[in-house]
């Protein structure tokens, strides 16, 4: 009966299992499916000492809630020191009083929080500096070390060399300042396991040191108003504000951690403060920074004004905004960095919608660049008349993403900058000269005479006007065509801008025409336009005057062909009056 009943609990184990695992036997009868292995975890330190900072925070934490026996598992102890509790809990205290006296640990941000430490020293691997101790009598820098080999998970702990530094330490008589001065009641009562002493003179030596910063500044700028000439400019006196703030709270960080480090406060609570003193450290560079963008973006805004280069001001705004932007950021992935924040992965979205923000907005970055092409170049200005391809206007206006020119039909043209920086640009109100280029073209009927006659009188009216650029005009000759005698003339006038150089070109060629009209001859008219008008008749008695003209010149080597004379040409200068006679003249009292 009892064997029976053995009998069946085992046949209802058996299919007790087979019904609590039907996938299991499954893939393992029919193979259709594998075991996956999961990955070894390495298993957690109960004192976290798997990485230095784990290592460095454990200890302090430790020390502060006076379990020294704990303590001492971070240190890399004998066997013997190890087996005797007093000794282990005597050297804690040692270490901790010898911190408290002139000890510093590095910022808890600072020291590595990876199992194998710091790669990027000096230092062998598994070894990482972590802090020192620097009294009147020893110098000891604490390392700490990986007791494991590759095979196993890492344990770092304070080195044998930096433990037996402390155990070599003398301190006899070694009270701190804060030990000799503080009543008995302000060290025995603690907060935090910390006496209440230490906190009331951490606050009063954060004010002190502020107040005492504040003086030096104050000196330091009276001094330099004293030596520096140009101290009391306005460059002078923005370079000071720009500096004054960020130098005060720097050295408010320096003598704070100068003076509390000597007079002996608690590692404990100097420790807690660390990352405060290293965040305002980080402020004081990013205001730094902030106000010289300010100061570079001001002067540099009133010389372009100076100079007239009112569309580079946009741009310089334009760069302190982002720059700003950026000083922003940079702060405070930094600032979330030295409180412990993991900002890798931050970091990895950043870079990723960077990318996307790159693709989504390439023409607006490439009308970014184009503007500042177009701002360094400099190939327009607000206010000049230029031709953008097939596009004639003057420029209105030059922003980060595009430029307007108003065309003569009063329109507003809108160009994007990344297109513009790519076009053809001809400026009109660069030019130093305006070109006048007129073609006659004369009629069959004129005489050689009256051509040469023609030739000389133009070239002087060219040489004598004194609007003409002082270069040898051009009058020539060039051609017969099928229904003219050509004659083209190029020469330069000189003018501030295109209304008076039109002026001079419409003195000039009514001066011209006066002349063709004197040499007996005329324009032609194109063959193939049917002029119904009156024709004038070849005036016979003018182009014998003409000939006889010539005549003369040629008997007396006065022709001026192919080359005119210089001293004809000095004569010349100057010569006729411009505006002529009965034109009205600003210049001139008309009254």
């Amino acid at each position: 009966m009892i064997l029976a009943t053995k009998r069946l609990l085992s046949f209802l184990l058996l299919i007790t299992a087979l019904l609590i695992q039907p996938n299991s036997m499954n893939a393992q009868l029919l193979g259709t499916k594998t075991a996956v292995e999961e990955p070894v975890k390495t298993p957690e330190d109960s004192l976290g000492r798997r990485t230095p900072q784990g290592t460095v925070n454990g200890f302090i934490k430790a020390i502060g809630d006076q379990n020294y026996l704990r303590a001492s598992q971070y240190f890399v102890l004998s066997k013997r020191s190890y087996r005797k509790t007093a000794e282990r809990i005597r050297i804690a205290k040692a270490f901790q009083q010898l911190l408290d006296q002139g000890g510093n640990f590095s910022p808890s941000s600072i020291i590595s929080n990876k199992e194998f430490g710091r790669v990027d020293d000096e230092l062998a691997t598994g070894v990482d500096l972590v802090g020192n101790i620097s009294t009147n009598k020893i110098n000891i820098q604490l390392y700490v070390e990986n007791q494991s080999d590759d095979s196993q998970p890492a344990i770092w702990l304070f080195s044998s060399e930096t433990i037996e530094s402390i155990l070599s330490a003398d301190l006899t008589g070694e009270k701190s300042f804060l030990d000799r001065i503080l009543p008995r009641i302000l060290k025995e009562k603690k907060v935090g396991n910390v006496p209440i002493g230490h906190w009331a003179v951490v606050v009063v030596m954060a004010v002190v040191t502020y107040l005492l910063s504040r003086l030096l500044i104050f000196v330091l700028i009276f001094l330099i108003q004293k030596i520096w000439r140009k101290a009391d400019s306005d460059k002078g006196t923005a370079m000071i504000d720009a500096f004054s703030l960020p130098v005060q709270l720097y050295l408010t960080v320096i003598l704070f951690v100068a003076l509390t480090q000597r007079m002996g406060i608690s590692i404990v609570v100097r420790q807690r403060f660390s990352i405060i003193i290293i965040t305002i450290g980080i402020v004081a560079f990013l205001i730094l920074l902030w106000r010289m963008t300010d100061f570079v973006s001001m002067f540099t805004r009133s010389r372009m004004n100076r100079r007239g280069r009112i569309s580079a001001v946009s741009a310089i705004l334009f760069l302190s905004r982002t720059t700003k932007a950026a000083i922003i950021v940079i702060g405070i992935i930094a600032i979330l960095g030295i409180i412990g924040v993991d900002v890798t992965a931050g970091l990895a979205a950043l870079g990723i919608g960077g990318i996307a923000l790159a693709l989504g907005a390439q023409k607006t970055i490439e009308n970014f660049v184009g503007s500042v092409s177009l701002i360094a170049d400099q190939p327009l200005r607000v206010g000049d008349y230029c031709r953008v391809d097939d596009i004639k206007g003057t420029v209105e206006s030059i922003g980060m993403r595009s430029t307007t020119l108003r065309t003569s039909a009063r329109t507003i043209v809108t160009i994007p900058n990344g297109q513009l920086s790519a076009s053809k640009i001809e400026n009109y109100a660069h030019r130093d000269r305006f070109i006048f280029n007129p073609i006659f073209n004369f009629r069959m009927e004129t005489t050689p005479d009256q051509m040469r006659y023609l030739l000389v009188e133009l070239r002087s009216l060219l040489y004598a006007h004194p609007a003409i650029l002082n270069s040898s005009p051009i009058v020539r000759f060039t051609g017969i065509t099928a229904d003219a005698l050509k004659v083209e003339i190029t020469a330069y006038i000189e003018a501030i801008n295109v209304e008076v150089s039109q002026e001079v070109q419409e003195d000039i060629l009514l001066r011209m025409m006066d002349i063709i009209e004197k040499s007996g001859t005329s324009l032609a008219y194109p063959s193939q336009t049917l002029y119904m008008a009156r024709d004038f008749s070849f005036s016979t008695e003018k182009a014998e005057e003409v000939s006889e003209t010539v005549k003369k010149w040629k008997e007396n080597n006065e022709l001026q062909l192919p080359k005119f004379d210089p001293k004809r040409v000095e004569d010349l200068k100057n010569s006729i009056k411009y505006p002529d006679e009965g034109s009205f003249n600003p210049n001139e009292d008309n009254s």
